[in-house]
């Protein structure tokens, strides 16, 4: 593959894919079930991020590979287990930019109604694939611009939300958003900290592109600390002073379903203006797609590497000699994103579905990365600091099983559909091997 991925680079990737205003979304929810204390919830959901960050940068710089999870397993657990890692992450890296490409599809849609949410989705998908084809110089140059608006938008937002404060006072109290409206709820808080770690999914796609960085292993692993810390800061900013700005208390939301996935756009209309809001809303409707280019780009290295290690047929493991980039894994991911995110979005509970999905495959991925840790530093013998590579992924994957067992049943089903799916082509292919 073609080195061309600097540090800059790789943490703008993680940004884009993480997505720097992710928290405007789940604001509502966020806001209801932990009473107010939003800020306090992301704090804590960034510290429990970190365990999963930092297994994935020791893995990353002991086993520099394009495999990620896929690889780390099979380097410190073996062959089978890699296998059914890669697989079941496989969830994630499919299910992303379909979840994201569904996304824009029914923003689209919203604004044009004439048109199918479908045929917007569609499109979007045929976009990100050809930018992707085209390279990752192209890529690159896409995510930057991209990321830019965001970051911009974001900033105009923190300004704006400033002034208004200071102008006028906040609707809450000034600590509010670290202490919570009314008694402190632990519980509350602690439900809401499971929902807000999933905002951080998606930084992991940056172990993705080790083969195609310009420096040293450790390049992935600055990466993904800086990218974890920038993210965390921007979303504990942000719903800082929107819970500050919000009109609505807690118990409202709480009394008021429905309205919990709009609040935050709600807000900026009535707090600050509907220029912002409109801004926040055309930009949220655009900016999904390039999400979804860098997770597809993401899913065609997993099976990059998989294929090459003869876990997936070897014509995913081609490289374009033009472009340096697995041309046919790209268009296998396209292919399979376009089924997947289409017939979502024919269904009326597709982004739902598509969305508990993605947190499955991404979560049983880190539970295997955590064991990995212990398999390749401990079991294997390779480090001389065995307590720090036991306590910390012990930690992570303790946290990564609890935000499991609370996700939705029915994601949970075809997981452990996937996983039978994964299971017996795992029998066939060592069958056909021997």
């Amino acid at each position: 593959m073609r080195r061309s991925l600097t540090l800059p680079t790789l943490i703008v990737y993680g940004l884009l894919f993480i997505g720097p205003t992710s928290p405007m979304g789940t604001f509502g929810v966020l806001d209801a079930r932990s009473h107010g204390a939003i800020g306090l919830v992301f704090i804590i959901a960034t510290l429990a991020v970190a365990f999963t960050a930092w297994s994935y940068a020791r893995m990353s710089r002991a086993v520099p590979l394009a495999g990620s999870v896929f690889a780390y397993a099979s380097a410190g657990l073996g062959r089978r287990p890699g296998f059914i890692a890669g697989w079941m992450l496989g969830l994630d890296y499919l299910f992303m930019p379909s979840m994201m490409s569904l996304i824009l599809g029914i923003a689209a849609h919203h604004l044009v109604p004439s048109v199918p949410a479908w045929v917007f989705t569609a499109a979007g998908i045929v976009l990100m694939t050809g930018l992707n084809l085209a390279g990752i110089r192209t890529t690159t140059t896409v995510s930057f611009i991209i990321l830019g608006v965001e970051i911009v938008m974001l900033a105009v937002f923190v300004v704006a939300a400033v002034v208004v404060l200071a102008t006028h006072g906040p609707q809450r109290g000034w600590l509010s958003p670290l202490t919570g409206v009314g008694p402190f709820d632990p519980a509350g808080v602690i439900g809401a900290v499971s929902i807000a770690v999933l905002s951080f999914l998606g930084f992991d796609g940056i172990a993705s592109f080790a083969e195609e960085t310009t420096g040293s292993s450790r390049q992935v692993s600055r990466a993904l600390v800086v990218c974890l810390v920038l993210a965390g800061a921007l979303f504990v900013v942000q719903t800082y002073l929107a819970a500050l700005l919000s009109p609505r208390t807690p118990g409202y939301l709480a009394a008021h379903q429905g309205e919990q996935g709009t609040d935050f756009y709600q807000l900026l209309d009535s707090q600050i203006g509907t220029w912002l809001g409109t801004t926040v809303t055309v930009v949220k409707a655009i900016g999904p797609v390039f999400s979804a280019m860098v997770a597809q780009a993401a899913a065609s290295r997993l099976m990059y590497g998989m294929a090459r290690d003869g876990a997936l047929p070897r014509p995913l493991a081609r490289i374009d000699r033009r472009t340096r980039t697995p041309r046919n894994a790209v268009l296998v991911t396209a292919v399979l994103t376009l089924s997947i995110s289409v017939s979502a979005a024919i269904r009326p509970d597709g982004l739902d579905l598509l969305s508990s999905l993605v947190t499955v495959g991404a979560l049983v991925g880190f539970l295997f990365l955590h064991a990995a840790v212990i398999g390749y530093f401990v079991c294997g013998r390779r480090t001389s600091h065995r307590t720090a590579h036991i306590v910390i992924p012990v930690i992570g994957g303790l946290i990564i099983a609890t935000v499991l067992a609370l996700a939705a049943h029915p994601a949970l089903v075809v997981a452990g559909i996937w996983l039978a799916i994964g299971l017996a082509a795992l029998a066939v292919r060592e069958r056909t091997a021997g």
